[in-house]
Order: C-alpha cells, then sequence, then structure tokens
C-alpha cells in the first residue's frame, strides 16, 4: 500500500480593497451614486433625498435644505449678522429672476464675505444629513431652481470629500450614532470633566426632551458641530441618549363575583360527564 502525503491546498487569493486615502482623493466613496452621475452630466435640478434635498446647477452643488439642519436665514439672524426683518422682506421680494441672497447684497443688508461664509456653512452642514445612508432611493427633477439662490458652487467631490470626513470624525469621537437622533439627557458623574464653553451653552440645553438638532437650532448654531460636541460630552460621561420608556405590562381583565360563579358551574358540569 502506498501512502500519500497530502499537500497543503492552494489558499484563495485576496480580495482586491480599495484604498480608503485613493478614495478620499477622488473625492468618491460611494456616498451617492447618482449625485455623482448627475456632477457628470452637469445637470441642474433638485435631488430629494429621504433627510432632505441638494440643488444643482451645472453639476455642482448651490445649496442644501434639511430638516435636522437650522436654514440659512437663522444661522444669519441668529446672531444679528443680518436682521430678520430684512430676511423677511428679501424673501417676500424674491421671484424668478432674483433670489433672496441676491436681493439681500443688492440692498446692502449683507456684505458678500459674511453671505459666503454663512451659506457655505449651512450648505455643508445640511449636505451632511442630505447624504446619510438611506434605504429610499432618491429622485433628481431637472430644471428646479431655488429661490435663496446659490453663493459659491460646490464641486461634487469635495462635498463627498467633506461628508467622509465628517462621518469619520463622529465615528473616532464616539462610534455610537445613536446620540445624534435621541433626546438627551445629562448624567452626573462623581467628578466631572472640565467642558468648553461652546460645549457649556449645549450642556445648558440638555433636558430630556431636545435632540442635538433640537439644541443647534436654540443656540443659532450649525448641527454638525452641536453633533460633535454632544458625543464629546457623551464620551466625558456628561451626557447619554434618553433611555426608551418601559413597556407596560398588559392588563388583566377585572374578573367579578359572577364571573367565578360561572366558571366553577361550567368546572362542575364538565367534571360530571
Amino acid at each position: 500500500m502506498t501512502a500519500v502525503k497530502a499537500t497543503p491546498a492552494t489558499p484563495p487569493p485576496r480580495l482586491p480593497v480599495r484604498a480608503k486615502a485613493d478614495a478620499g482623493e477622488r473625492g468618491w466613496g460611494g456616498v451617492s451614486p447618482m449625485l455623482t452621475r448627475l456632477a457628470a452630466e452637469e445637470a441642474t435640478g433638485v435631488l430629494v433625498r429621504e433627510r432632505g434635498s441638494l440643488h444643482l446647477v451645472d453639476g455642482a452643488v448651490v445649496h442644501a435644505e434639511s430638516p435636522f439642519a437650522p436654514g440659512l436665514d437663522l444661522l444669519l439672524t441668529a446672531h444679528g449678522t443680518l436682521r430678520a426683518e430684512a430676511w423677511e422682506a428679501a424673501a417676500r421680494a424674491t421671484d424668478e429672476r432674483h433670489a433672496t441672497t441676491r436681493l439681500l447684497l443688492d440692498g446692502g443688508e449683507l456684505s458678500s464675505g459674511a453671505l459666503e461664509l454663512c451659506h457655505l456653512g449651512a450648505l455643508y452642514d445640511a449636505a451632511y444629513f442630505v447624504l446619510a445612508p438611506s434605504s429610499t432611493p432618491g429622485r433628481f427633477r431637472y430644471g428646479v431652481t431655488h429661490p435663496v439662490g446659490g453663493v459659491r458652487p460646490v464641486p461634487v467631490a469635495a462635498l463627498e470629500r467633506e461628508t467622509l470626513r465628517r462621518r469619520d470624525l463622529l465615528h473616532r469621537v464616539w462610534p455610537d450614532a445613536a446620540t445624534d437622533g435621541a433626546p438627551l439627557v445629562r448624567a452626573d458623574p462623581v467628578a466631572p470633566p472640565p467642558v468648553t464653553a461652546r460645549q457649556a451653552a449645549v450642556l445648558t440645553l440638555v433636558d430630556g426632551v431636545r435632540t442635538a438638532t433640537d439644541i443647534a437650532r436654540a443656540l443659532g448654531r450649525r448641527a454638525y458641530p452641536t453633533l460633535l460636541d454632544v458625543r464629546r460630552l457623551v464620551s466625558a460621561g456628561l451626557v447619554s441618549p434618553r433611555p426608551p420608556a418601559p413597556v407596560a405590562a398588559p392588563r388583566l381583565p377585572d374578573v367579578t363575583d359572577p364571573d367565578i360563579t360561572l366558571l366553577k358551574r361550567l368546572r362542575d358540569a364538565l367534571e360530571a360527564l
């Protein structure tokens, strides 16, 4: 009998892995294939997704809106950069030829630098939520423009890179995303660590009801930096998501004396059979 020596099986080849650095340099990370395609075709219109919308002109993003991020109007008026009355007047006068931002600039209500800074902050802030992973397909409507108007177009590649960077930063600060949308409660550590002035302002508004987005609106701040503040407070043990309310046990029906008598009669009848 001849013994056959078993030879080790050849290991399967390793699957190719896309380098994160390469994806970052390209500005493409699978954030939104539809958005990438729209940029390539230089489309103009609005991309509507589950958590907001992106407005494009010639393939670049000029405006973003999300219910999870304070809008440009709040960011401009909350701290005195623009009078609320001036924004309201410009919004009422907006028509197909005159965007709100153009009316504010032409009327001398805002400097171009202040408007550009606030507009880009609001755009990147809202786009972070719009481009969040979603199970709902997006839809694009061609030719739609926004009455606020664009200030400085943002290339899709730059927007995707920044979105990925923000996701990564939040994950490194605190990996649990439950803190982003849940009502927040304060903790009471024995030796609380020091906090910054920004974080102290956030901590003051934690009341068991407000979410991070609610706090951002109350403070007149952008939502993403507030998410960062909240996650740092959670990491420091000062804040946590409010636990879900306990599920009440099902209430048993009341049993009256006549019911008990009837049950006894039924039992006696069954025993007599």
